[in-house]
């Protein structure tokens, strides 16, 4: 038997190796650079610790604290060192889940008390403590019976019985006394974690279950370098400024009442308003796109959801059904099935098609109320929501007239960064394989003409087609998901709609299921965020607030306001007995774009003096001229 394993590098070179060398050392044998700065590896595609003995031949690539994967490695380690330093102070402590997120990490932990801020002072602590001993972080493989005698001398209960839905091989992770239940991979020890910072606590139920226990879920993010640290916390404190359930209270946006419903959004005048210039934008621009608006109602019989297949893949998430004049009815998870009925209301013929549907369709969805988040995760929302019946040589076009006009939506509102990612099929799915791989092809063939860059999510299509998911980038870079379009052979064979083909035969429509937004509050909170409550000109609920400096201006302020309606301009006169700085500052305080101060000079010289939000002074203006200015803005729907 060969001493010497083959490895193969990223740029398909290879080098032989003494067995069990780990990646530490191979890395450290090609460059020291790269031994410094790697801190997690995979190996014949599978995460591995630098300090893993490799016995076979294999393909081998490091990732650094740079890379996603190298920081997921350095917050999952953190995550276990927060763990080590609870279990320090609270030896009672039982622990759930503590994984890496999409940023930092998390650890869900029952403690027998309700922890503060000061106890998560006195977790850090101890974390630095754990950290400044250099203890290595050591992997061990146990049988299921092992596994159950380590945790249960431990009195780990959740431990235990997660370890009873497992199979085959596990692993634990231990630095120093403590030990965790983990598939890894970790860092080389504990000193590696140099700048770190516990963020906040909130309640969690074990394993996401209601009717479990509620954990307290501890947060906290951790980087290599000081200065990144110091720039996250930068964007946190940021992103809470932004926050749009504060901003909504604010702004008088919306408001969600428990007495109403959790989940369920009640739209306030200026929140109703904003909605509806982008529902009336959304219409006029798919009308010019070769769309046609449909609408469906908000309830069907529990059969169509049969038919569908909600019933089989998704009623979970639907609420239960209620019986009238003894059949059962179903309030709507998705608007597609309706769609499918008109177009089954009468024969079609291949000359119509393609043919584009969009609704503004609001569904109801159940959602686990840990997990409603204001405007973004809800239980009713409409879904800005279109379906397109096309034939199969109309496909890749469709997606690609689909991804255009999402460009120029998604532009119009200020976004132009996005994630793009292509969606495969799921292991719970429907359909033959062979359309499942022609409805990936078209997807990828459409990115790929347009020069989009995206990234494989294996195994996240849903369970009728896959799908391309858009999340979008915010002024603080935070990725929202977006737009979906998703491909679907299944509905129209499960509902057996046909087209009357050019040889008089009957044919199979593909069904392309899209939506540009998602919902209109999932958006509407996204854009709250991204302008920190700050709209452009043409979203802005009051787009102009004429501010008298004392109570002899109002007959002309009143007389520029009709001016200012007469133009299709929004505007506000403040007529409240208050000091002109005063009433200043309080429109800064509700964002509204221009100010217009009045005074004798101004009506004396038939001007206006226009304060700009965020700006400031921009001098005196014509009258009229100011109004060339705002709706110029308003009709060109600048961002800025």
């Amino acid at each position: 038997m060969s001493e010497y394993i083959k490895i193969i590098f990223p740029d398909d070179t290879d080098r032989e190796f003494a067995k069990r060398s780990t990646p530490s050392d191979i890395a450290e044998q090609i460059s020291r650079k790269l031994s410094q700065q790697a801190i997690v590896a995979k190996f014949n595609d599978r995460m591995v610790d630098m300090n893993r003995p490799l016995d076979s031949d294999g393909r081998i690539v490091f990732y650094t604290a740079d890379d996603p994967e190298g920081l997921d490695t350095y917050w999952h380690s953190t995550s276990h060192v927060m763990a080590h330093a609870i279990k320090k102070l609270f030896p009672e402590a039982n622990f759930g889940f503590g994984p890496a997120i999409d940023h930092g990490f998390y650890y869900d932990v029952e403690v027998g008390r309700t922890l503060t801020p000061e106890d998560l002072e006195k977790i850090e602590k101890v974390m630095q403590e754990i950290i400044d001993s250099d203890k290595p972080f050591k992997r061990r493989v146990v049988t299921r019976d092992e596994a159950i005698e380590l945790f249960s001398e431990r009195n780990e209960k959740f431990k235990l019985e997660h370890i009873q839905t497992l199979e085959g091989e596990l692993s634990v992770y231990g630095e120093g006394d403590f030990i965790d239940l983990c598939s890894g991979p970790h860092l080389v020890s504990t000193k590696q974690i140099k700048y770190f910072k516990l963020l906040n606590i909130s309640g969690a139920y074990w394993k996401g279950d209601e009717s479990n226990p509620m954990l307290q879920r501890i947060y906290g993010i951790s980087f290599p370098k000081k200065s990144q640290l110091d720039d996250y916390l930068h964007k946190l404190e940021e992103a809470r400024k932004r926050d749009h359930r504060r901003l909504g209270k604010e702004l008088d946006l919306f408001s969600i009442n428990e007495t109403v419903g959790a989940g369920l959004i009640l739209w306030h005048p200026n929140g109703a308003l904003i909605r509806k210039l982008i529902e009336d934008f959304w219409k006029d621009e798919h009308l010019k796109a070769g769309y046609e608006l449909v609408n469906t109602p908000h309830i069907a019989r529990l059969n169509l959801w049969e038919v569908s297949g909600h019933l089989d893949f998704y009623s979970e998430s639907m609420f239960k059904p209620n019986e009238m004049d003894n059949v059962q009815y179903q309030i709507k998870p998705m608007n597609c099935p309706f769609h499918l009925a008109i177009y089954k209301s009468r024969t079609r013929s291949y000359r119509e098609l393609p043919i584009r549907w969009a609704e503004l369709g609001t569904v109801y969805r159940y959602e686990r109320s840990g997990v409603l988040h204001g405007l973004l995760r809800v239980r009713g929302f409409t879904q800005d929501d279109a379906h397109i019946f096309c034939r199969p040589d109309q496909l890749e076009d469709e997606i690609l007239r689909c991804l255009n006009f999402n460009t120029y939506i998604l532009k119009t509102f200020g976004f132009e960064n996005y994630d793009v990612y292509l969606s495969t099929r799921p292991d719970n799915y429907v359909g033959t394989v062979e359309n499942w791989d022609k409805a990936t092809e078209a997807l990828k063939s459409a990115l790929e003409k347009l020069g989009l860059a995206y990234s494989i999510d294996p195994g996240e299509g849903v369970f009728y087609g896959p799908k391309i998911d858009i999340k979008i980038k915010d002024v603080l870079d935070r990725a929202w998901q977006c737009t979906t379009i998703q491909v679907d052979f299944n509905e129209p064979e499960r509902f057996d709609i046909t087209y009357r083909g050019q040889d008089g035969h009957d044919q199979r429509p593909i069904m392309v299921h899209r939506a540009l937004m998602g919902s209109l509050e999932r958006f509407f909170g996204v854009l709250i965020e991204n302008y920190g409550g700050a709209f452009p000109v043409w979203l802005s609920p009051v787009q102009v607030i004429l501010l008298p400096i004392t109570d002899s201006h109002l007959e002309h302020a009143e007389i520029l306001r009709e001016r200012l309606v007469d133009s299709g301009i929004r505007v506000k006169l403040d007529d409240r007995s208050e000091k002109i700085g005063y009433k200043i500052r309080d429109a800064e305080m509700q964002k509204i774009p221009y100010m217009c101060i009045i005074g004798d000079k101004e009506i004396a010289e038939a001007t206006i003096s226009v304060r700009k939000r965020k700006e400031g002074d921009l001098g005196s203006f014509n009258v009229q001229d100011f109004i060339d200015r705002v709706t110029h803005e308003i009709s060109t729907k600048q961002i800025t």
